[in-house]
C-alpha cells in the first residue's frame, strides 16, 4: 500500500509556483535580450562563458555537460551549432584518446565580450537589483543546497 503524498501547503505551493514561473520568465527574457542584440541564445552564451573561465578556453565535453546540467548528446548538438558559427571548436584530448575538448575560438571570445554587458545588465535589472543583499545570500545558499542534493555526478 502506498503512503499518501505530502501535499504542498499553501505557502509551499506559492513558493514552488513563483519559482517555476519566475525562473522561466527570467530565462526567456535573458534569452530574448541576447537574441535581439547579438543573435546568441542563452544556452550558447552559457557555453561560451564556461569555456572563457577555463585556462586556454578549453574544457572536456563531459565536464562541460555536467557544469551546464546538460546531457552529453544535447551538448554535442549545441557544440556542432557553435562550431558552424565559428565560436568553438572540438579538439582531441592529449591525455585520453577517447576524450573530446571544446575550445573557445577568438571569434567566440569576441562574441562573448560584446554580449556579456547585455547579459549582465539583464541579470542585474531583472533579478539582482530586485533583491536585498540578505535575499541574495539566502537564494545562493538555497540553490547551492539544491545543486548538492541533485548532483549525481
Amino acid at each position: 500500500m502506498r503512503a499518501e503524498p505530502r501535499w504542498l501547503e499553501p505557502d509551499e505551493m506559492r513558493a514552488w509556483r513563483a519559482y517555476v514561473i519566475g525562473s522561466e520568465l527570467l530565462r526567456q527574457q535573458l534569452n530574448r535580450e541576447l537574441q535581439e542584440n547579438h543573435g546568441l541564445a542563452l544556452p550558447d552564451y552559457e557555453v561560451l562563458v564556461r569555456l572563457s573561465e577555463r585556462e586556454g578556453g578549453q574544457m572536456r565535453m563531459s565536464q562541460l555537460a555536467g557544469q551546464l546540467a546538460s546531457s552529453k548528446s544535447r551538448l554535442s548538438h549545441q557544440i556542432s551549432r557553435l562550431e558552424k558559427a565559428g565560436l568553438v571548436r572540438r579538439v582531441g584530448c592529449a591525455e585520453d584518446a577517447r576524450g573530446v575538448i571544446a575550445e573557445l575560438t577568438p571569434k567566440g571570445m569576441e562574441t562573448l565580450r560584446t554580449a556579456a554587458p547585455v547579459h549582465v545588465d539583464g541579470v542585474r535589472t531583472h533579478l539582482v537589483d530586485l533583491m536585498t543583499p540578505e535575499e541574495q545570500r539566502v537564494m545562493a545558499g538555497l540553490f547551492e543546497r539544491v545543486i548538492e542534493h541533485l548532483d549525481l555526478t
